[in-house]
C-alpha cells in the first residue's frame, strides 16, 4: 500500500510543480497579469481534393498563446517562401514526383526543389512517399489550406 501512497504523492508532486510553472492549460493564480480569457479558436474542413480529409481543431485563446513557438516558426518559415509555398499549393492538388514538382515550377533547379523540399519534410508540412514522391501528409491539408487562407485574409485579399 505505500507503493500506491509514495506514486500518488510524487504525482500530485508533479502536478504541483506545472501549475507552479504555469503549463499550458493550467488555471491562472490571483497575480497572474494575463488572466484567463475564455472562449475557443479553431477551424475544420472538408476537404475533397487528393482524397477526402476532413478534420476539426478547436483550441482556448489561453492554451494557444502557452503553446512553445519553435516548431510554429519552423512551419511558418518554411511556407513563407514563395517556391515552398508553391509546392505545397502543387501537392494539395495530390501526391507528385519529384520531376513533376520541377515541371510545375518552371525556373527551379533540382538542388533548390530538394532544398526546399527539405525545409518542407522538416516542418512535417511534406511527406516523402517513396525515392522522388511527395505528398502532403493527411493531417496537413486543412491546416495547409487554412494558412492559406489566414495569410490572405490578413493580406486583405478576401474582403
Amino acid at each position: 500500500m505505500s507503493d500506491v501512497a509514495d506514486r500518488l504523492a510524487a504525482l500530485e508532486a508533479r502536478v504541483a510543480a506545472l501549475e507552479a510553472a504555469g503549463a499550458p492549460g493550467t488555471p491562472a493564480s490571483a497575480s497572474d497579469p494575463h488572466p484567463p480569457t475564455g472562449g475557443a479558436v479553431g477551424y475544420s474542413g472538408d476537404v475533397h481534393l487528393a482524397g477526402d480529409v476532413s478534420w476539426s481543431m478547436t483550441y482556448s485563446p489561453d492554451g494557444v498563446l502557452g503553446l512553445p513557438p519553435e516548431r510554429s516558426v519552423e512551419v511558418l518559415a518554411a511556407l513563407g517562401h514563395p517556391v515552398r509555398f508553391a509546392i505545397v499549393r502543387a501537392l494539395l492538388r495530390g501526391p507528385m514526383s519529384a520531376t513533376a514538382l520541377q515541371e510545375s515550377l518552371d525556373s527551379t533547379s533540382a538542388g533548390r526543389l530538394y532544398h526546399h523540399l527539405k525545409a518542407l519534410t522538416g516542418a512535417r508540412i511534406v511527406d516523402q512517399q517513396a525515392r522522388g514522391d511527395y505528398r502532403l501528409a493527411p493531417r496537413t491539408v486543412v491546416p495547409a489550406l487554412v494558412l492559406m487562407m489566414a495569410s490572405a485574409d490578413i493580406a486583405g485579399e478576401l474582403r
